[in-house]
């Protein structure tokens, strides 16, 4: 597969940590590298703020689906690719700028199986992002069964509270993600809360 190389210096481990530990994240669109911002910023709660919708609950207490961490970020990164609505930023050059990032212990994912098929083929749910300190960037999320990808959301965010997380960072308002009771900060009142979250020795697995 042929990545730019322009964009992949651009898109340099380095480079990347320092964009998000001050408030930009990367997209690819139409071959062009594009850094972004968001005010007001996007979060998901790691409080009672959080919103389990009750037939999600039901699917979790099921036992359906079982939620691994970093057992195929690869497959992750290309399912969530495939076939956005949204149209497809994921490049060539962000999964392979992101395993990398992975690789150094700065990206990870989470993934949903069919109960009885862990590890079997790829998982039908999940989600990856980037972590600095008690910071987590939600990046993409994916799936092929219905609730799959909720059900590995769940699990992430729970992971994120059991290691003491100062936030999960989402980006922008959708209406997938305000059913769980997402909320927004200004970017003045974001900024103060990201350097302090990045400055912890938080690990995620």
């Amino acid at each position: 597969m042929n990545h730019d190389p322009t964009i992949m210096k651009n898109l340099a481990p380095e480079n990347l940590l320092n964009a998000y530990a001050s408030g930009y994240f990367p997209m690819v669109t139409d071959g062009e590298l594009w850094w972004y911002t968001a005010d007001p910023r996007a979060f998901l709660p790691l409080d009672e703020r959080l919103h389990i919708p009750r037939r999600l609950g039901r699917t979790i207490r099921s036992g359906r689906f079982v939620c691994t961490v970093n057992r195929a970020f690869p497959d992750v990164m290309a399912l969530c690719a495939t076939d956005r609505a949204d149209g497809n930023w994921i490049s060539a050059e962000i999964i392979a700028a992101y395993t990398k990032l992975h690789e150094l212990g700065f990206a990870h994912s989470v993934e949903a199986w069919e109960a009885g098929s862990v590890g079997c083929g790829q998982p039908v749910g999940g989600l990856y992002g980037v972590q600095i300190g008690g910071a987590f960037f939600a990046e993409s999320m994916f799936h092929r069964k219905t609730d799959a990808g909720k059900v590995a959301l769940m699990a992430h965010l729970a992971r994120l509270v059991e290691r003491g997380f100062d936030f999960c960072d989402v980006q922008w308002h959708t209406d997938n993600l305000a059913k769980f009771g997402l909320y927004e900060l200004s970017d003045e009142d974001y900024r103060p809360l990201l350097a302090a979250a990045i400055s912890k020795d938080i690990l995620y697995v």
